[in-house]
């Protein structure tokens, strides 16, 4: 991995591969660490000396405090849940100052967004008996896709520059709530009528608090790269949860390959040096959508508790199957990678077997390596896998690759063959220094 460059970190799977400890791994290249999209339906856990931190919105280089952390335009805000996470972060004694940035241009979650969010899921999840499946997409119903669908419908979108400007803010909130009361009564909420006043105090009293932190920072962005800064641009969520590419409908609501970076951050592809994958030794999924080697057995269950695979978000139980090479190989290809992050291997360890899936036999019996991005005709396709011997030992103390059992090596050799990617970075448990780093220097880093 080159020094003194600008660097991508995105999730290859569905998410919750890891991305936040490598994230906090790289930010000491780095002198500005950007989120360019999603809002408070992520969650990076970063775990620095025993200390675990659950961050939403806030890249996970603020644990850096001599670092810059931007929330870019493409991100969506929520002002309440942005504040909460800078008061308990400060009370742990971590710095929010001037090293934070939220651009001016980012859009707010509001109070009605959540409200439609949910509405819409248990509208939707009971639709079994009008058609032949739940349409319910298993949300976080943090009010992410409601706000994106402001962003697009432009006239009722609230941006973060607005919540300085009183006037410009009461004016538009007075029409705006007028609509969504109608639109939420429509979906059944048994709700009183949406006050504007109410709704303006509060989001000005907010923007108060956030003032010092809300810029235009695609000058900042920019200025920084002129004046020779590298930034680090932190993908939330992941590729195939990406709006464009991933398994649609049961996607979310923005680009979260770095296809999302341009438009995120108003930064040009052409200036980011190079792409770390991040994936997971194995594959997990949160919500509805297809998954096709999952392990719908005691297989499951036991990667589960070993990862604790469970929402840093919502709390909720992560499905878990064997490692999809076919999905990995399609984001990484979308993603333009250079080099992969394989996370998690320690969960693997005591297990006599692994199986990695190569292709997929489709239903007339042809056999594929692209992946399907589609909800409806993925779920028909079957796995094919390879088999490949485990290892018994715990590997949490390894040091770098030669120290690894020689099951495990090979394990990573093939990832490194069916994908033509180096992995230069080997996650063997949740702490910062449980981490091998094949280059710019081999050995643990700490």
């Amino acid at each position: 991995m080159k020094m003194g460059s600008n660097t991508a970190v995105v999730g290859l799977q569905w998410g919750d591969e890891g991305k936040g400890k490598i994230v906090d791994l790289l930010t000491a290249e780095h002198d500005y660490i950007v989120r360019y999209n999603g809002g408070a339906n992520a969650g990076h856990t970063v775990v620095v000396d025993g200390k675990k931190y659950a961050l939403h919105l806030i890249p996970s280089g603020i644990l850096s405090p001599e670092k810059y952390c931007v929330i870019g335009n493409g991100v969506v805000v929520d002002p309440e849940k942005l504040l909460e996470e800078i008061e308990s972060l400060e009370q742990r004694g971590v710095t929010v100052a001037d090293n934070l940035k939220i651009s001016d241009r980012a859009h707010v979650v509001m109070p009605y967004h959540k409200e439609h969010d949910a509405a819409l899921e248990k509208v939707l999840s009971s639709s079994a008996g009008q058609t032949d499946k739940n349409l319910s997409i298993g949300t976080t119903k943090r009010g992410i896709g409601p706000a994106y669908a402001d962003k697009v419908h432009r006239s009722l979108a609230i941006r973060m520059g607005d919540l300085l400007d009183p006037d410009h803010l009461r004016s538009k909130l007075r029409v705006i709530c007028a609509i969504r009361t109608r639109e939420l009564d429509a979906l059944g909420l048994d709700t009183p009528p949406l006050d504007p006043t109410v709704l303006a105090d509060s989001l000005l009293r907010m923007g108060e608090k956030l003032k010092p932190h809300i810029v235009d920072t695609v000058y900042t962005l920019h200025e920084a790269i002129d004046d020779g800064k590298t930034i680090l641009f932190e993908g939330a969520n992941a590729c195939l949860l990406d709006i464009d590419h991933g398994t649609f409908p049961y996607v979310t609501s923005s680009n979260c390959s770095t296809l999302g970076i341009p438009s995120g951050t108003g930064i040009p592809g052409r200036n980011i040096d190079q792409v770390v994958g991040i994936m997971k030794a194995y594959t997990t999924r949160v919500g509805e959508g297809p998954f096709p080697t999952e392990e719908l057995t005691e297989t499951g269950d036991r990667i589960r508790e070993r990862g604790n695979e469970y929402g840093t978000t919502t709390g909720r139980p992560r499905r878990c199957g064997w490692l999809d090479l076919v999905a990995v190989r399609y984001s990484a290809m979308i993603c333009g990678t250079t080099s992969l992050a394989c996370m998690l291997l320690d969960v693997l360890s005591t297990f006599d077997e692994l199986k990695i899936c190569t292709a997929y036999k489709l239903p007339d019996g042809t056999v594929t390596d692209r992946f399907i991005p589609d909800a409806h005709r993925l779920p028909s396709l079957t796995p094919i896998y390879e088999t490949m011997p485990g290892w018994s030992e715990e590997i949490t103390d390894a040091t770098d690759r030669e120290t690894l059992p020689p099951e495990a090596r090979h394990y990573l050799e093939r990832i490194e063959a069916i994908t033509g990617l180096p992995i230069d970075i080997i996650s063997v448990g949740p702490d910062r220094a449980q981490t091998v780093r094949s280059s710019p220097a081999a050995g643990a880093v700490g």
